[in-house]
């Protein structure tokens, strides 16, 4: 809850690199039928509504599972599933014969319609009012019948052969939002039952998305003990998938884990998975700086590194709060600028989290200067990551030790294997320099 208006200055002003980010790129988001079944749907199409209006060109999966379920029940007709894996998915595959394949695309059909109307909803005081989303849809898949595995023949069930992403990237060029089903086409005329996953993955491949974003019933995926794992890259998530296998898992959580990898490693360099049960998961997610749910990514999204001078405003932003209050020796940009060379950044998504100068002297030792985290993450061990970095680098580079002056973090320093030292110790230029009136604490580590 927003308590007030300055609240939400913060809030805007920590969405905006976001926002300008994400204008104009392409999201497929999967929004499995219990998603559209759940009462929290209505506040899923508002998000999805607000990403349109802020230029974000949308192509929505909708899957029917558990309507398709209680349709063939209520039909009395046979409803046939098989563990398999199609396209190394693991799932459970729906055998789909012609008297289901017409109750399917009733069912389909259905969804289809009322998530128009949903997006159509504009009514004044409402979160839809104005906000003008064109919804299309059409035969843009085109499909393969899945044919006969281990003996069975899974009838009118198919997967994907082809996207026709010219014709997609043709309808969100012109402000559209694509709406994508579970049905595909042949180039016969027939009609075919897919995996909404299929739809999804192939989907976001085709069209070279930006980001797949899975709705799901958990917070993204859990850990063994339920916790959500923020963030996972392909390699990780891969050693994760072959654990739970290995496990027997079988459910939904590897089925969207296969699902996020495989999509990262086909192209698309983020798929994140969150949760249809929270509400504002989808906003949560893209734009505040740690997200909700699980990241999985191409490569690792935070990175540990050398500075360049894209990273200049970054620092200077990061630091000069601590230099308004003592804690760092002020820095102007120009300095900044001149010295980029030896600074050392933590940078995460974009925003410069943490960083450290290396200054080499003439005695083969070093200081360690303008160590700095945001206040957001001082308590998840940046400062050590960037220090570790800084020591590697220095080893590299030849240097013996390393010192540091500083006022107020003396037992951080003591902690990572830095003793009190004194202005002696300092080598012959620094002693020269040395700011009697700040009275710092000296402290040196033998590299």
């Amino acid at each position: 809850m927003i308590s007030n208006a300055k609240d939400t200055v913060k809030l805007f002003r920590q969405a905006l690199p976001y926002i300008n980010a994400y204008r104009g790129k392409m999201f497929v988001i999967l929004l499995p039928g219990e998603a559209i079944a759940h009462e929290n749907f209505p506040n899923i199409a508002h998000d999805i509504t607000l990403l349109n209006s802020l230029g974000v060109k949308l192509v929505l999966v909708h899957g029917a599972r558990p309507q398709i379920d209680a349709a063939l029940k209520s039909a009395g007709l046979k409803d046939e599933k098989h563990a398999d894996m199609q396209g190394d998915l693991h799932h459970q595959l729906r055998v789909t014969d012609t008297d289901s394949l017409e109750e399917i695309k009733k069912v389909v059909g259905n969804l289809r319609i009322n998530i128009e109307a949903k997006f159509s909803a504009g009514l004044p005081n409402s979160p839809m009012h104005g906000a003008d989303i064109s919804t299309v849809s059409g035969n843009y898949i085109i499909a393969k019948p899945y044919g006969v595995h281990n003996g069975v023949d899974y009838c009118h069930t198919g997967e994907v052969r082809k996207v026709d992403h010219v014709e997609i990237a043709r309808q969100l060029d012109a402000g559209k939002t694509v709406l994508l089903s579970n049905l595909g086409y042949s180039s016969t005329g027939e009609i075919f039952n897919l995996t909404v996953e299929d739809v999804a993955i192939s989907s976001a491949i085709a069209l070279t998305a930006d980001k797949l974003l899975i709705y799901s019933a958990e917070s993204g995926i859990l850990d063994d003990d339920g916790s959500p794992i923020s963030q996972l890259n392909a390699e990780e998530a891969k050693a994760l998938i072959q654990k739970k296998i290995e496990n027997n898992g079988k459910d939904m959580q590897l089925l969207n884990l296969e699902l996020a990898t495989k999509t990262c490693q086909a192209g698309v360099k983020r798929a994140q998975v969150i949760s249809y049960q929270e509400d504002g998961a989808l906003l949560t997610e893209l734009f505040t700086r740690d997200g909700t749910g699980t990241l999985i990514t191409q490569e690792e999204y935070e990175s540990v590194r050398l500075a360049c001078f894209e990273d200049v405003r970054g620092i200077l932003e990061l630091i000069q709060p601590l230099e308004e209050e003592g804690a760092l020796v002020a820095r102007s940009r120009e300095l900044i600028e001149n010295e980029i060379e030896r600074f050392m950044v933590i940078e995460r998504e974009g925003m410069i989290i943490a960083c450290a100068a290396l200054y080499p002297q003439e005695d083969g030792s070093a200081e360690l200067a303008c160590v700095a985290t945001h206040p957001d993450y001082r308590k998840q061990n940046r400062g050590g990551l960037i220090l570790d970095f800084v020591e590697k680098h220095a080893r590299k580079s030849g240097l013996s030790s390393l010192f540091v002056l500083t006022t107020k973090t003396p037992h951080w320093f003591l902690e990572r294997g830095f003793g009190e030292s004194d202005l002696a110790s300092l080598p012959e230029s620094k002693q020269s320099l040395y700011n009697y009136q700040r009275n710092s604490k000296i402290f040196s580590k033998t590299l």
